[in-house]
């Protein structure tokens, strides 16, 4: 990943916390494809991940951005991810399947783990493996705290997509802590410091609030091949 910093992750996923992924209706999934979404496997490395011959959208972001709450709110799920209380105990590539074709995969989040540099190290050469050969992903969700945007891993993951061409959704999430001005001149600043880099769309979000979700989710759609949306 341009800049050679190494990302520090943190995000704990276990197949037990899978098991409580919610059951949906047959009318809620066709309002919502993204709701077919289920646990398909976890990777701590490139050796087990599926093949790669499918339409996936990867999420990305720090630690305590709130990237699971996110996936959870597209999804329309309560516990499709979950969050460690211990950031950086186990680290993944986590797949969930929406059919045969179609996979969103929740990387790593980066800058809490208390690890070891030997962990973050191999942590970081399979993130960098999986984004650098993945020929399946057809775009990265970008996960940032409205409050605390564009910080320094933020920067290094969007230099990376713009390097790669490789098409972004930045997230501001956690948009409910801000009032409607901060936030919009947020989400304005965020946008100028990134109107330079190619194929970047920015906007709001709240999972709260569900601020945003239904823009997201469309972009989403798009990105895999999902053409029979509301």
């Amino acid at each position: 990943m341009p800049g050679g910093n190494t990302l520090k992750m943190g995000h704990l996923y276990t197949n037990s916390t899978m098991a409580g992924q919610a059951n949906n209706s047959n009318n809620s999934i066709k309002g919502n494809p993204l709701q077919r979404a289920k646990f398909l496997l976890s990777s701590p490395d490139m050796a087990h991940v599926p093949p790669d011959n499918a339409y996936e959208v990867a999420f990305a972001g720090r630690s305590n951005a709130g990237k699971s709450s996110a996936l959870n709110t597209l999804c329309g799920q309560k516990s499709l991810a979950r969050t460690s209380k211990t950031p950086g105990r186990t680290q993944q590539l986590v797949f969930f399947e929406l059919d045969d074709t179609r996979r969103l995969v929740d990387l790593p989040g980066y800058g809490y783990a208390k690890v070891p540099n030997k962990m973050q190290e191999a942590w970081q050469k399979t993130l960098d493996k999986f984004l650098e050969t993945r020929q399946s992903l057809k775009g990265l969700v970008l996960v940032m705290d409205s409050r605390h945007p564009l910080r320094e891993f933020d920067r290094q993951m969007l230099e990376w997509c713009a390097y790669k061409k490789m098409p972004v959704l930045v997230l501001l999430t956690k948009a409910d802590k801000l009032k409607k001005g901060p936030a919009n001149n947020t989400l304005l600043q965020v946008r100028k410091a990134l109107e330079a880099l190619p194929d970047v769309t920015v906007q709001l979000f709240s999972s709260l609030k569900q601020t945003g979700v239904q823009q997201a989710r469309e972009h989403i759609y798009r990105w895999l091949g999902l053409h029979n949306t509301p």
